[in-house]
């Protein structure tokens, strides 16, 4: 974890779940160590670089609400990050992305095919792991996430290239591709504390808003962010077709020819980036970044008003931080 701001306070924030965060990555390591040679030097490369883990600290959080904190929650964090990173494999090749995180993505290293088994792999390795758990409804839900997050992809890949994507499937798209696995983190961790079936619910909506906020804030940033902290070019999205919330802002607050001339900038604007500026500059102009922020802090006080219903304690403190961190990061 890099020593920006924002990362000093997760560090401080993770200090009470650190020794199960490090088991996390025990579990993490022990997958890596594959006996196919192949796939332990790609799973070496994909989780040498620990991240923020927010996910299983949302887990693992979630898990201390009522008490009663499991054993099993590292393993459970792993296989929500195994998921999580299986996901970004395929989310890379979709998008031809060749940077992430500041390195080589895998596909950019490896190839789109060894890429596409790889994140297939993965995939099956987390479930198969888990299936030898027998907590079956951990299981369901995280089967239910996966299928989420595949369907996403799939709409998503539907609508690339398309500036007439509805407000509503974007978000569609945004609630499969990310905010389940979100909801399923804090879910399970509800689960294996004990926390009654409403505390649950209230886990599960805490989880998805914060999972909202996160991704608006991710397309934000793909327009107001810096290349060298974000470890990859920014106005990617657009480049590579995806049409964010700044954007649909900016198309929704054009009159019918800036309309008709920014969709043409869109189907102009590939790989090489021509037109992205002039995107970016219609884009600040229709104030599209400001109100993009105002929906993510929208989103975050939706994640808190559900966790306020839960038990004060410091790890519910924890989870509070956490959410106005989601709206301050700059990666």
């Amino acid at each position: 974890m890099d020593s920006s701001p924002v990362n000093r306070v997760l560090s401080d924030l993770y200090k009470t779940i650190q020794p199960d965060l490090d088991r996390v990555e025990d579990v993490l390591g022990d997958i890596s160590r594959d006996p196919n040679p192949l796939i332990a030097e790609i799973n070496a490369y994909l989780f040498q670089v620990a991240g923020k883990r927010v996910r299983p600290a949302l887990l693992l959080l979630s898990s201390r609400l009522f008490g009663r904190p499991s054993e099993d929650a590292p393993f459970w964090s792993a296989m929500i990050e195994v998921i999580h990173t299986a996901s970004l494999i395929h989310d890379d090749i979709v998008d031809n992305s060749e940077r992430r995180r500041g390195r080589a993505t895998v596909h950019a290293k490896w190839g789109p095919n060894i890429t596409v088994l790889l994140g297939d792999f993965l995939y099956i390795k987390s479930i198969v792991l888990s299936l030898k758990k027998r907590h079956y409804r951990l299981i369901d839900i995280l089967a239910d996430v996966t299928a989420e997050m595949i369907e996403g992809e799939l709409i998503e890949s539907f609508w690339n290239r398309k500036p007439g994507i509805p407000e509503a499937v974007y978000l569609d798209i945004l609630d499969k591709k990310t905010a389940s696995l979100f909801a399923g983190a804090c879910r399970i961790g509800g689960v294996l504390g004990g926390a009654p079936a409403e505390a649950e619910e209230s886990l599960e909506r805490f989880g998805r808003n914060l999972g909202l906020c996160f991704q608006i804030v991710d397309d934000w940033l793909d327009y107001a962010g810096q290349t060298d902290t974000l470890g990859k070019p920014v106005l990617s999205d657009v480049r590579e077709g995806r049409i964010t919330l700044p954007l649909l802002l900016a198309l929704a607050r054009s009159d019918e020819d800036g309309r008709r001339s920014l969709v043409d900038l869109i189907g102009k604007c590939g790989a090489k980036g021509r037109g992205v500026l002039r995107i970016l500059d219609i884009v600040r102009r229709k104030d599209a970044l400001q109100d993009t922020l105002k929906r993510a802090r929208t989103y975050a006080a939706e994640a808190k008003a559900a966790l306020l219903e839960l038990p004060a304690s410091e790890d519910r403190a924890a989870l509070l931080t956490l959410t106005d961190l989601m709206l301050q990061r700059k990666t």
